[in-house]
């Protein structure tokens, strides 16, 4: 029997401060301890198994030849059930399915995600078999990886954890804080152009906090979905266009819809704030039905942008090479707040001149 590098190089899932985005399947993988060659009787497998069995874990055997070239797969029921003067060749599952040592784990995952194997044979780039991987751990591995995503997407790092000294925490967190803060700052703007507006209707501030909450949360809808697809390998490569498409007509009906209702909020609000001594309302009842009008419309462009830019902004992050988690929220609530803001001060700039 042959037996593979004993150097055991398994990087155990629980590693805190492993970034499992950048992990190889060669780091990861185990020495192969049941290793045959396809010449060997079932008898004489069986025997040498007994003595491996004692002090490793064996879920299936492997059959290669003498250069190390994977062949084929040995289950220990086809074992149990051959007749033991049956050669390995003979019942072995050829041209079985294997990973690529210096494949990254996140890509292995989308390989293996409808096969659920408990094991995968790991060769290298000529075919040589050079250790295995469970399945159980790449699974553990890409749902730390997952668990991380939502620390990311608001600028907390993989690396921080609940034990992580309250300095280094603080070293972590802040400079995404600054670049939240400038951003607050742009949609802080948006709001500044159009103060002559709020100064005239200052019951449209009432509902800015409106817009920006739903338009946000829409966003927020299509930037999990987005990132769920890439990080299980859903999203295959030509289909961004349809995802941005898909995420923009879905924030149109759900804006549409949240409108409706958003629309007649304004126009029972605005009619509770009639005076009849404001010059502004003349017509009281119409210039309600106005500031309705504009809610619902501000309320559908809002939401289509921000599902637009919910798919968009870590597609744009994945093209520019970098981690499409990473402060995409940031981004996305400046998109939003920008789009809800500017769109309802803009049509209610419009409905005074």
């Amino acid at each position: 029997m042959t037996q593979a590098n004993p150097h055991h190089n398994f990087a155990s899932p629980t590693h805190q401060t492993k970034d499992y985005s950048l992990v190889t399947i060669g780091e990861m993988m185990e020495p192969i301890h049941a290793l045959f060659s396809p010449s060997e009787t079932v008898g004489e497998t069986i025997a040498q198994l007994r003595e491996v069995v004692k002090t490793a874990f064996v879920t299936y055997a492997f059959v290669a030849d003498r250069t190390g070239q994977l062949l084929g797969i040995l289950t220990m029921r086809d074992l149990l059930l051959a007749d033991k003067s049956t050669k390995l060749e003979d019942i072995m599952i050829r041209n079985p399915f294997s990973l690529q040592k210096d494949s990254k784990l996140m890509d292995a995952m989308k390989l293996v995600l409808n096969l659920h194997f408990p094991i995968y044979p790991v060769c290298d780039e000529g075919g040589k078999l050079v250790g295995l991987i469970r399945g159980a751990n790449m699974f553990e591995a890409q749902a730390i990886e997952i668990s991380a995503q939502a620390g990311s997407m608001v600028g907390v790092t993989k690396e921080e954890r609940l034990s992580t000294p309250w300095f280094k925490s603080l070293l972590y967190r802040h400079p995404w804080l600054q670049l939240n803060l400038l951003t607050a700052f742009i949609a802080a703007g948006v709001v500044a152009v159009f103060q002559p507006t709020l100064d005239k209707l200052v019951i449209l501030a009432v509902f800015l906090p409106v817009l920006a909450g739903q338009s946000g949360n829409t966003g927020c809808q299509a930037l999990a979905v987005a990132l769920r697809g890439m990080t299980l390998g859903e999203l295959k490569p030509g289909k961004e266009k349809a995802l941005v498409i898909k995420e923009a007509l879905l924030g149109l009906a759900n804006g549409a819809l949240v409108g409706i209702s958003a629309g007649i909020g304004m126009y029972i609000f605005a009619n509770m704030q009639a005076k009849p001594e404001d010059p502004m309302m003349i017509w009281p009842a119409e210039r309600a039905f106005l500031l309705a009008f504009v809610t619902f419309a501000a309320m559908i462009a809002s939401c289509m942008i921000s599902g637009l830019s919910g798919a968009f902004i870590p597609l744009a992050l994945k093209r520019l090479g970098a981690d499409p988690c990473t402060a995409s929220s940031i981004f996305l609530t400046t998109a939003t707040d920008v789009a809800s803001m500017g769109v309802f001060l803009g049509l209610a700039t419009m409905l005074i001149r």
